[in-house]
């Protein structure tokens, strides 16, 4: 996400509750839900799709991770970071997209499958993206090319990251006025659509067209998972 230094602590503040709560009640939620979804996406419509979680972006907003950096509580040592094992469901990696998504029975793959194997893609007809927020040029290049792609999260492919797999490490290259004030978009995406990153409502949703598939226009981890019009949506722009 777009940073801004006087919400830095806010955010932090919001992952934790937002974990609570999954914690708490996410998971009965999400079984109602996806039994009355399952319905609409059959087994030969869901092995065509597959989701891209975003473990890259889980790992830059860590504990000592990129934020602590561009708030200024670290220094340039906190722009390498672990490379986590596994998902782990927070709401700056779409963690509710990602449980919604898996509980639905769609293949799921992270950002590293992407960058050992961009040839990947190739097998499945959709793309979903999530709030991969971080990716590889690799990666960039491998979802950019693919001519189906659901840009489920606004904010996505803004920042590019290198990875060590001999370490498991993620380091920032390029984005969030790094390594210059003047950078924004670390690929100088045309599509970026970063400005929908903060209607956390949803209100008037909608997918709109854009060169290799849809957009989005609202950062939907809060409504995911209650909001059947959504999905609905989802489906169609899967489906066009």
């Amino acid at each position: 996400m777009q940073f801004r230094f006087a919400t830095i602590f806010s955010l932090v503040l919001l992952v934790v509750i937002t974990i609570s709560l999954q914690s708490s009640f996410a998971s009965a939620q999400l079984v109602s839900f996806s039994k009355s979804s399952a319905d609409h996406f059959g087994p030969k419509f869901k092995s065509k799709t597959v989701v891209i979680y975003p473990i890259f972006t889980q790992a830059a907003y860590g504990e000592k991770g990129f934020y602590y950096y561009y708030s200024k509580h670290c220094d340039l040592r906190c722009l390498t970071v672990l490379l986590p094992s596994k998902p782990f469901p927070i709401y700056s990696a779409s963690g509710q997209g990602f449980l919604v998504l898996s509980s639905l029975g769609f293949d799921i793959i992270t950002d590293a499958d992407v960058d050992k194997n961009p040839s990947i893609l190739k097998q499945y007809k959709n793309v979903i993206v999530l709030h991969n927020e971080y990716v590889t040029q690799t990666e960039f290049n491998a979802i950019t090319s693919h001519t189906n792609v659901v840009y489920l999260y606004p904010n996505a492919l803004y920042a590019e990251v290198k990875v060590n797999y001999g370490t498991n490490t993620v380091t920032l290259v390029k984005g969030h006025e790094y390594p210059l004030s003047t950078i924004s978009n670390g690929f100088d995406w045309k599509l970026d659509n970063s400005k929908y990153e903060y209607n956390t409502a949803c209100n008037n949703l909608s997918f709109y067209r854009v060169t290799n598939g849809w957009m989005l226009n609202c950062y939907p981890d809060i409504e995911i998972s209650s909001n059947k019009g959504l999905l609905n949506l989802l489906l169609e722009s899967i489906r066009q």
